[in-house]
């Protein structure tokens, strides 16, 4: 049946939904690339909370999703950016999905990296912050997770210059008993970390960021950059220490980083694998075999509908990957902590649910179509 979606102009028009799906089916884990997809959380609708009041979680369906992904061989990133961390989801509920979440990994074998960032703090001293980091590794450590070193608002704001950054990273990462991935978050997914690393010149920042890798090579993993600048993110991929890992946070460019090029590659820690994480994990299956090319027909067409959930205010693209999780049926509604829900338009979020369709990501397109047709009415569109 047609559907009528709101264009920006103000216009509708007809769109006439697929009624098939891709048929893409649980597999084992990855070979030929490391791939994070960084989950989002799913909120009680049924809890009486305020916007600015601490989050709501449905336990059973946020831990239900974090299955799908690992059913697919992927990883999972916790308590990142993509699970509403400083806009939505505070410390106490970060360290609480922390907990669930890596006892469920260990409970079906799965691989999950956590967040750890200062964000029980809105400002302090240096002495303040890098106790704040140790708390929350603490946490990451005891729950058996690989700790990601999160960028710090409160860091950002305090430090004087790139030598703070030197000394805190270099004291945090002395201290940790596993290799950690390092996170290098741009100002687009959160404007209060412009200027990391101690400059606003990202020259220079980069300088500094691999100044601290090349300090602790043994103790980083793999550092993620989630800048939206293809260049930069090959050009530092290139000078990093032999065995760290470069794992992209670029959701514009990721088919053509993770595929690589004669000089290396990326790994992969995406927000947008999230919505496409049983494609993506298809791709790089594909892309195990040595099929580039079949790789890359895979996740290119991914791209046009990454950039839409992505487009600024970058920071509100998880606005649209629950959106396309309550269409996919992975749970029963389109609510967030901190009723994130309303960050985007109906014709955003008209053209993300046009974008994903045509895909083929729904594994029900008819419960997808009668759920977006649902969200319509409540907003006023004639059907």
């Amino acid at each position: 049946m047609t559907l009528r979606l709101p264009a920006p102009d103000g216009t509708s028009r007809p769109y006439e939904p697929r009624t098939e799906p891709l048929a893409l089916t649980p597999g084992a884990p990855l070979a030929s690339r490391a791939v994070f997809s960084a989950a989002h959380v799913v909120a009680d609708p049924f809890a009486d909370v305020s916007p600015d009041g601490p989050a709501a979680v449905d336990w059973d369906a946020t831990l239900a999703f974090r299955r799908h992904l690992w059913s697919h061989g992927l990883a999972v990133a916790e308590a990142m950016d993509t699970a509403q961390r400083g806009m939505g989801l505070d410390w106490a509920g970060a360290a609480e999905l922390i907990r669930r979440s890596a006892a469920e990994a260990r409970a079906v074998g799965g691989r999950i990296a956590c967040g750890a960032g200062t964000d029980q703090l809105t400002g302090g001293t240096l002495s303040e912050i890098r106790a704040a980091y140790e708390e929350q590794l603490a946490v990451v450590e005891d729950s058996g997770a690989q700790p990601i070193l999160m960028a710090s608002r409160a860091l950002a704001a305090t430090a004087s210059g790139p030598e703070d950054y030197r000394e805190l990273y270099g004291h945090l990462l002395r201290q940790c008993a596993e290799p950690v991935i390092l996170h290098w978050l741009g100002p687009m997914f959160d404007p209060a970390l412009t200027g990391y690393w101690g400059t606003p010149d990202l020259d220079a920042a980069t300088e500094v960021f691999l100044d601290v890798v090349a300090a602790h090579p043994d103790k980083v993993d793999g550092v993620k950059i989630s800048l939206l600048d293809a260049g930069r993110e090959v050009a530092l991929r290139r000078r990093l220490p032999r065995g760290v890992r470069c794992y992209t946070g670029d959701d514009f460019h990721y088919p053509e980083l993770i595929a690589g090029d004669d000089r290396g590659f990326s790994h992969a820690l995406l927000g947008v694998f999230d919505p496409l994480g049983p494609l993506a994990a298809e791709a790089v299956r594909v892309l195990d075999t040595g099929d580039t090319a079949g790789f890359r027909a895979l996740l290119d067409p991914t791209v046009e509908l990454s950039r839409h959930l992505f487009q600024p205010p970058t920071r509100f693209y998880k606005t649209g990957v629950v959106l396309l999780a309550w269409l996919a049926g992975h749970q029963s509604h389109f609510t967030m902590a901190g009723g994130l829900q309303s960050a985007r338009s109906l014709p955003h979020l008209a053209r993300a649910y046009e974008l994903a369709d045509t895909l083929g990501l729904f594994p029900d397109p008819k419960l997808a179509e009668e759920r977006m047709r649902n969200l319509l009415t409540v907003y006023g569109v004639d059907q």
